[in-house]
């Protein structure tokens, strides 16, 4: 993982091009129940089903399982390498593979019914511009499904009140390292609601993430538990991970149909047209290119396109 910027914009991004993510992280490294904690989270908040949904920093396509109920599913992840690995394993059917930024969002307004956005706020130095992007491009009425590095929880509490560590009462998000934040749920809802999100529900997840207890029971057992605590104990916010479903507040009632649009996210101008080898903006005349089947709107350098 490194950090980057796009286009010569300010903001860092955290980039996991062709790192090693998927195998150093998930696959194999004992997060068994975490993975399983984050999936039943997700199937008591998320839409059951719907016409298009988008997951931001979908990487190598962990949580697309999980979107059987939807038409049209676009993974849009910073990583082209993820994106590759995705694309290989799921194919194409239902799924669309977008290679940009957070803060320069390339969907159309109102592109999609549904946004999941899971272990990725951790990353981002600009929340208010990233949620301003995910309202833009989320439909009237649509959801949108978050998760975040809580501040506030347990083991925090513990070593403040020993004297060690941040104040986790304090609303200010706390950077425990270079692109990596822990936020306080009432800061995230405020912004949340400034950018057009009104909050309906709230999952405490991952609370049982201590490794005596990862030895000493199986990851189904301990993420069977978790399930069952995660809506009554999310009032306390005590895990270490927290889940919101809002829903967009702004006025209309658009479904999100027809074909999948995209924003130039040099100028802002929509919809792009579509050209020999990728897309074209009439606002600036910027070029995006589609690599490997991944429609890329980052600056990278890239072979020749089967698109």
């Amino acid at each position: 993982m490194t950090a980057s910027t796009n286009g010569g914009d300010e903001r860092p991004i955290c980039d996991y091009e062709n790192s090693t993510y998927r195998t150093d992280f998930w696959e194999g490294q004992g997060r068994e129940y975490e993975d399983l904690a984050e999936r039943a989270a997700l199937r008591a908040l998320l839409p059951p089903e719907g016409g298009r949904l988008l997951d931001i920093g979908a990487g190598f396509g962990r949580l697309a399982d999980l979107y059987d109920g939807y038409r049209q599913v676009v993974l849009l992840d910073y990583s082209l390498s993820q994106l590759r690995y995705a694309r290989q394993r799921l194919g194409d059917a239902r799924f669309t593979y977008v290679a940009a930024d957070i803060y320069r969002l390339p969907l159309g307004t109102d592109a999609v019914d549904t946004t999941v956005m899971v272990r990725v706020l951790h990353h981002l130095v600009d929340v208010p511009l990233a949620f301003r992007q995910i309202a833009r491009a989320t439909r009237p009425g649509g959801a949108f499904v978050l998760e975040f590095a809580n501040k506030r929880h347990l083991k925090n509490v513990a070593r403040h009140l020993l004297g060690r560590g941040a104040n986790p009462f304090s609303p200010e998000p706390y950077a425990f390292a270079p692109l990596h934040l822990d936020f306080h749920p009432e800061w995230v809802r405020q912004r949340l609601e400034e950018a057009g999100f009104a909050r309906e529900q709230a999952r405490s997840v991952s609370l049982l993430r201590v490794g005596a207890l990862k030895r000493a029971l199986p990851a189904g057992a301990l993420a069977r538990l978790d399930a069952a605590l995660q809506r009554p104990l999310a009032p306390l916010a005590l895990a270490p991970s927290h889940f919101y479903r809002c829903r967009a507040t702004k006025a209309g009632d658009v479904a999100a149909g027809g074909a999948l649009t995209f924003r130039c996210p040099s100028c802002g101008h929509e919809p792009l047209m579509r050209a020999a080898g990728g897309w074209e903006c009439h606002g600036c005349g910027a070029a995006w290119p589609i690599v490997d089947g991944v429609h890329v709107f980052k600056d990278v350098e890239v072979g020749p396109s089967d698109g």
